[in-house]
C-alpha cells in the first residue's frame, strides 16, 4: 500500500517525483533549455523540480531547467535553486521581458489569471490571451505545453457523458472565454509558425493544502453547510497532473495542436465526497441547496489511455486530505470557488 505524505517536505518530494516513464521520455527531450513560465503559482514548483529530477535520472544534465516568475517568495526561489532549478525574475506581461528570456527548446506555459477576473475582466483578457502571443512569437520553434481548463466546456448531465476533447466548447464568463482564447492563440502558432503545441484542459487538481477536497474539508471543520449547487466534480491527484503536463512534451503537435482533458476517472457527487470526508474527520456533514441536473465535467479517457490512471485514486485522496488536516497540516487560503456556475471568479 502506498505511504501517504505526512509533512510538507514529504509532500513536496512526492509532488516532484517523476515516474519511470517520464524519466525514460526525458532522455529524448529536445536539446536545449526547458523554461517553466509562471512557475511561482500553485503547480509550478512541483513541475519544475520534477522536470529536473526526470532529466537527471535520464542522464540529461546538459538540459537546464529555468523557472520564470515575478517571484514574491524568496524561500521558494531558494528551494528551487537547491533542487538544481535556475530561477529567473520576469514580468511576463511586459513584451520586452518576454523578449529578454533565454532561448529554449521546450516551454511549459502555466501563466494564467482566474481569481479576481469577475471584477477586473481586462486582466483576464490581457494575461490569458495577449501574453501567450508574446510567448509564441518569442519561441516559435520550441515545443510548448500550455495549461488550459475544463471550464471551456459547458455544463453537462453526468448521465449524458462528459465532454471529450473533440466535443464543442461552451465557455461561461470572462475566465473561461479567455482561456479558450489562450488555446486559440497557441493553435494559431501551431498552424502559422509550425510550433509543436499541447493544450491541457485541467480540472480539478488536488493536494492536501489546496483543491476541492481541501475546500470541502475546511467547510466541514468550520461547521458550515456544504453547498450542493455544483452537484458533481472531477478531481485528480496533483502529482499525476504534474507528470502528465511534462509527458505531453512528447505529444505536442504542429499544424493542429494536441488537446487533452486532464482529470480523474471518477465523476464524484459533492454530497458523497462531503459525507466521506465527514466520516474521516468525525464531523457530521450538513448541506444546503439541491444538486442540479448538470455540472462542469470532463472525460479524461484519452489521458488515461496514454498515461495510465492516477497513482492516487479518489479514495486515497480523501484519506490523504483527512489525515493531513487531523495532523494539523498547513493549508493555503486559496479557495477554488468550484461552486460557481456562472463563470465569475
Amino acid at each position: 500500500m502506498k505511504v501517504l505524505p505526512r509533512s510538507v517536505t514529504e509532500l513536496e518530494d512526492e509532488l516532484a517525483r517523476p515516474g519511470a516513464e517520464l524519466a525514460t521520455e526525458a532522455a529524448a527531450w529536445p536539446d536545449g533549455r526547458l523554461l517553466v513560465l509562471g512557475a511561482g503559482g500553485k503547480t509550478g514548483t512541483g513541475i519544475a523540480v520534477m522536470a529536473r529530477r526526470a532529466l537527471d535520472s535520464a542522464g540529461r544534465t546538459d538540459i537546464e531547467v529555468v523557472a520564470v516568475s515575478r517571484w514574491t517568495d524568496g524561500a521558494l526561489t531558494t528551494y528551487l535553486e537547491k533542487q538544481g532549478v535556475r530561477t529567473l525574475r520576469a514580468d511576463l506581461s511586459d513584451p520586452a521581458a518576454v523578449g529578454d528570456l533565454p532561448d529554449a527548446a521546450a516551454v511549459i506555459h502555466l501563466v494564467g489569471a482566474k481569481f479576481g477576473t469577475a471584477s477586473a475582466p481586462d486582466q483576464a483578457w490581457m494575461t490569458n490571451t495577449v501574453l501567450p502571443a508574446y510567448v509564441t512569437r518569442r519561441f516559435p520553434a520550441a515545443r510548448i505545453v500550455a495549461l488550459s481548463t475544463g471550464n471551456v466546456y459547458g455544463m453537462t448531465a453526468p448521465t449524458a457523458g462528459s465532454p471529450r476533447e473533440s466535443d464543442p466548447t461552451d465557455p461561461r464568463g470572462d475566465y473561461a472565454i479567455t482561456c479558450l482564447g489562450r488555446e486559440q492563440v497557441f493553435r494559431h502558432a501551431a498552424r502559422t509558425f509550425g510550433t509543436p503545441v499541447a493544450l491541457i484542459r485541467l480540472n480539478y487538481a488536488c493536494e492536501p493544502r489546496y483543491g476541492v477536497l481541501a475546500d470541502l474539508a475546511r467547510t466541514l471543520q468550520r461547521g458550515d453547510a456544504v453547498d450542493l449547487s455544483t452537484g458533481a466534480v472531477n478531481v485528480v491527484w496533483q502529482r499525476y497532473a504534474n507528470e502528465v503536463v511534462l509527458r505531453c512534451l512528447g505529444h505536442a503537435r504542429a499544424d493542429e495542436a494536441f488537446t487533452l482533458n486532464l482529470t480523474g476517472p471518477e465523476t464524484a457527487s459533492v454530497r458523497v465526497l462531503a459525507e466521506r470526508l465527514g466520516e474521516r474527520l468525525d464531523v457530521t456533514a450538513r448541506f444546503t441547496g439541491e444538486p442540479p441536473a448538470t455540472s462542469l465535467l470532463s472525460d479524461a479517457t484519452l489521458c488515461h489511455s496514454l498515461f495510465g490512471y492516477p497513482d492516487l485514486p479518489l479514495g486515497a485522496l480523501i484519506d490523504l486530505q483527512a489525515n493531513w488536516l487531523l495532523a494539523g497540516g498547513e493549508t493555503w487560503d486559496k479557495p477554488t470557488k468550484f461552486e460557481r456556475r456562472d463563470g465569475r471568479f
